[in-house]
């Protein structure tokens, strides 16, 4: 059956369009709670219950509230978190034993726009045939169960989930000679963040901590990191850390307000694994990460991998090769031998691990992976089909992939969302890269605007 609403990072939309309507999240409600209580079998006579999460955006409370009637109306009892980060989401549904947990959020994406992520009982996300089967049970009819589920609020989930991060490092762990400068984004990590970093002895300024509903993602967190960056060198800070809206990304700035992306953080991760943790067994990175990442990993004899842009192709690479850590160069890093899930907080955590052990400042920690220059132009196209198949396309490729031999690489990647390509390359010399993706780009749009 094709998927007509979940997408590989849950369902996403612009509020009040499409699946993101109270009717539909009523109606999706219902539907989850069908399947999922159906799989819970009802074990030892109790109902099956769910936890409810979200980030600060205002429309999350006319979501929870539809999202609870529908799940209660199926015989569901519902545990609602309030706002939390997504990764606590994944932990407290795995802590509390509940059949799944929802997360509303959309992520990075601005307040106008929200979305619904499920985590299965163990903390990760749901199967594909369960989505589906969410999606056939959307069009049952609402029929109230015979015994309705009940609601109940769980005040403890950010102090719980506070004393987890803590737990991610070693015991005796401390920042007490630290100085840090946290962006929350205005989002779901706004109250939990400035508590675990300072919780761990660091001196902590916060900003991005003031949520009104409309402001979470608004030039601050890990999309906008230049109030950071400011605020970094302003405050004399050792560094400072950027999460997005729902708390699953993370980036650093250093202490002269260089921003430091998810490929470097993954790196120093891995770095510090292979030297202090009894070695790295491989990373998981994706088709855009940096190919400086890659030679650096080469040259400590760490595998590398590159899956699909998204974090649930990530973690399958990551579980099919047995792998404790994957990410993304947007910040969104999985530690799975912490957590199951991307975790901007607990990823940091092992970042300054890194630092402490090493004994060296995050600007000389970096300097020891060198990103490479890359390219990137979107070529808006009037049809794709063929285009990458083209003789002419593969050509021009080739000739740039024989120019750079082993110093780059080339990547041609179709929008899922527009009607264009992304042509990409990447090498040693800047002015080379840019001539070579421009050179393809101009053979693409010949072909597609044909």
């Amino acid at each position: 059956m094709a998927r007509k609403y979940f997408g590989t990072d849950g369902i996403r939309g612009r509020v009040g369009e499409g699946a993101i309507t109270p009717d539909f999240m009523l109606r999706l409600g219902y539907a989850a709670g069908k399947v999922l209580a159906e799989g819970a079998g009802g074990k030892g006579g109790h109902r099956p219950s769910i936890l409810i999460g979200k980030d600060t955006r205002i429309s999350g409370y006319m979501f929870e509230a539809a999202l609870e009637a529908g799940l209660i109306n199926a015989g569901v009892d519902v545990g609602l978190l309030g706002p939390m980060p997504t990764p606590a989401i994944a932990y407290l549904t795995r802590t509390f034993h509940a059949q799944a947990g929802i997360v509303i959020s959309a992520s990075h994406n601005p307040f106008q726009d929200n979305g619904i992520k499920f985590f299965s009982a163990g903390g990760s996300k749901l199967p594909d045939q369960v989505e589906l089967d969410i999606e056939a049970a959307l069009d049952l009819p609402m029929v109230t169960a015979e015994h309705l589920g009940k609601a109940w609020r769980i005040d403890d989930a950010a102090a719980r989930y506070i004393e987890f991060c803590k737990a991610s490092t070693p015991w005796g762990f401390s920042l007490g000679d630290m100085k840090i400068v946290l962006d929350c984004a205005n989002g779901a990590t706004y109250h939990i963040a400035p508590k675990v970093f300072r919780e761990l002895g660091a001196e902590v300024i916060a900003i991005g901590t003031s949520p009104d509903g409309q402001n979470i993602n608004l030039d601050c967190g890990s999309t906008k990191p230049a109030k950071l960056q400011q605020a970094v060198v302003e405050q004399g800070a050792d560094l400072g850390i950027a999460f997005d809206g729902d708390g699953d990304r993370v980036l650093f700035v250093d202490s002269s307000g260089n921003l430091v992306d998810g490929d470097e953080l993954l790196f120093l991760i891995a770095l510090h694994r292979q030297q202090f943790a009894g070695g790295c067994s491989g990373v998981v990175g994706t088709q855009m990460s940096n190919y400086g990442f890659e030679l650096a990993l080469k040259e400590l004899s760490i595998p590398f991998e590159r899956a699909k842009v998204g974090d649930r192709y990530v973690l399958e690479k990551m579980q099919a090769n047995d792998w404790s850590l994957g990410g993304e160069s947007s910040g969104h890093i999985i530690c799975a031998d912490a957590t199951t899930t991307g975790d901007g907080i607990v990823s940091a955590l092992q970042v300054l691990r890194a630092l402490e052990d090493f004994a060296e400042p995050l600007e000389a920690l970096r300097g020891r992976m060198k990103m490479l220059p890359q390219h990137m132009i979107n070529v808006r196209l009037a049809h794709r089909d063929g285009v990458l198949e083209h003789d002419d396309v593969r050509a021009a490729v080739s000739r740039a992939e024989e120019q750079l031999q082993d110093r780059g690489r080339v990547l041609l990647r179709p929008s899922g969302t527009e009607p264009l390509i992304r042509v990409m390359v990447e090498g040693v010399e800047r002015g080379e890269v840019e001539q070579l993706a421009g050179d393809i780009a101009q053979v693409v749009e010949r072909i597609g605007n044909g």
